[in-house]
């Protein structure tokens, strides 16, 4: 489980791609914290890390993640967000987040609006467009973030300075997929009220 609160970014060393899949290689200092197996999450997806050193890891990447995710956009020197799993002894200070990514958005807009404060602007894919809600949570790319606005299809949330700095958000442009995970709870909650109207 994981929480939406960044720990650092990394930056990927190789993406080398074969039939089923690929194998990933990140750069970062966070490596040192991992051990064979352990959880990490890449700009929100739940990866397994695998032959972690001081200063990085590599992860396997099934066709599915590189589809259903934006993983597969990744290339050398892309820059990614990282978060370690929680612990029992963890402050939950983001929200609840299963590293599983529902689908992706389209970057439309990322606009300053001052004391380096941000404006983002995600288009929600139609399957997912339920689930987000005003003043809701949604994971960009791992982010825990609280939805500003929502119409037509497209979220609005605002990016505070330490989140901007401390995330791969600064490199981002229009039209880059993000990664989503919507609320688990709403989708708890369809689901129960789906099973009572039968």
């Amino acid at each position: 489980m994981f929480t939406g609160i960044v720990e650092e970014p990394g930056i990927v060393r190789a993406m080398n791609r074969h039939d089923a899949g690929a194998r990933l290689l990140v750069e970062t200092a966070m490596a040192i914290k991992l051990s064979q197996g352990s959880s990490v999450a890449v700009n929100g997806v739940c990866l397994t890390a695998l032959d972690p050193t001081v200063n990085s890891f590599a992860a396997d990447l099934a066709p599915e993640t590189l589809r259903a995710s934006n993983l597969g956009d990744l290339q050398e020197g892309s820059v990614v967000n990282l978060e370690l799993p929680v612990t029992p002894s963890s402050l939950l200070s983001g929200h609840i987040l299963q590293g599983h990514v529902d689908g992706t958005g389209e970057l439309l807009s990322l606009d300053a609006l001052g004391n380096q404060n941000w404006w983002l602007r995600v288009r929600i894919p139609l399957e997912l467009d339920r689930y987000i809600v005003y003043k809701g949570s949604l994971a960009i790319d791992g982010i825990s973030l609280t939805v500003a606005a929502i119409e037509d299809r497209v979220a609005s949330v605002t990016i505070i300075p330490h989140t901007f700095a401390n995330t791969n958000l600064s490199r981002r442009k229009p039209g880059d997929r993000l990664n989503l995970e919507c609320d688990v709870l709403a989708k708890y909650v369809e689901k129960l009220l789906g099973t009572q109207s039968r």
